[in-house]
């Protein structure tokens, strides 16, 4: 088992905790170190002593290092960038567009960054368990599902402008209908969607099980299915709840008599609302379910089960 996992097995199995953990992890200023500094910081990963003098390092370590390969993430797709870089994607996709084009253009930039950091950051068992010759065929796949996936979620997320310039709705009420309630699910299922077909390998092939010494037991498909389903649904919270807290909260203001006396405060409320939503969800969201994943005994393959000896194996979850 990857040092950053056993971290996770010792401060990752409660919520309240993972969510502290998160927040530190999340600090834009882990994207200015080297590489050097990072791969010096993943070295005191196996040091119990020097992690807990050095917490900074240890907070370095885990959210810059891929989990599976203990390689360095690409500066971009590290876990503390994903608000840096999503956030004024996501921000400018929720406004209200007049044309379908700039729509479009944003979704296709959200869906895309999305994605990448999705595959970035999923569990890499299948890569592990690979031949070096059957790489070639493994990037032309994942080449094809990442294109095929952006390409549908970027016209699937345009999809309220393009009706509205489609059906040339005038209409008050359909207006609102299609910029303000049809994004809020729409956002969240093509959230989970990306994660469900980005790492469908996942699913198919299955992922690492580790028993409770992080002894290496074999793979696990119900695993894998399980790992990807706790992402998705993680996602698909990020999102669903980013977009939904803002509308909620312009209808309440809505009632207000101070608010109908002054509307032009609607737009900076909204626009500042979703902002801090995000924000806030991020780390909430990466919480949901642990990031070293456990399955049960009765859940697990025939052949793996009598590896479980403490009643259940452990998974690396992925982002």
């Amino acid at each position: 088992m990857d040092p950053t996992l056993s971290y996770w097995k010792s401060h990752g199995q409660s919520f309240f905790s993972r969510v502290k953990t998160w927040i530190n992890l999340l600090e834009p200023v882990n994207l200015f170190s080297s590489k050097d500094e990072i791969e010096k910081a993943y070295s005191l990963l196996g040091n119990k002593e020097e992690s807990e003098k050095d917490a900074a390092a240890v907070n370095l370590a885990i959210s810059s290092v891929h989990a599976d390969t203990g390689t360095v993430l690409p500066l971009l797709l590290r876990p503390p960038a994903y608000l840096t870089i999503l956030g004024p994607m996501a921000f400018v996709s929720f406004l209200p567009h007049m044309a379908v084009k700039p729509a479009l253009f944003w979704q296709f930039h959200l869906q895309s960054y999305n994605a990448g950091f999705t595959f970035a950051n999923r569990n890499s068992s299948a890569e592990l368990e690979m031949r070096n010759q059957d790489m070639k065929t493994k990037f032309l796949k994942h080449l094809l599902m990442f294109t095929g996936t952006v390409s549908l979620t970027t016209v699937a997320g345009a999809l309220p402008q393009i009706i509205i310039n489609r059906l040339q709705i005038k209409d008050t009420v359909l207006l609102a209908v299609s910029r303000n309630l049809l994004p809020v699910p729409l956002s969240a299922v093509l959230a989970a969607f990306s994660v469900y077909t980005i790492r469908n390998e996942e699913r198919e092939t299955g992922v690492r099980v580790f028993d409770s010494n992080g002894r290496l037991v074999g793979v696990s498909q119900a695993a894998g299915k399980k790992a990807v389903r706790e992402t998705a649904l993680s996602r698909g919270a990020l999102f669903g709840t980013s977009f939904t807290v803002p509308h909620l909260l312009l209808l309440l203001l809505r009632r207000t008599s101070f608010f109908q006396g002054n509307s032009f405060l609607f737009a900076p409320v909204r626009n500042m609302s979703f902002v801090l939503v995000l924000s806030l969800m991020i780390p909430v969201s990466f919480s949901l379910f642990p990031q070293l994943g456990t399955i049960s005994r009765d859940r697990l393959e025939k052949e793996l089960q009598a590896a479980a000896v403490d009643g259940q194996l452990f998974y690396h979850r992925g982002l």
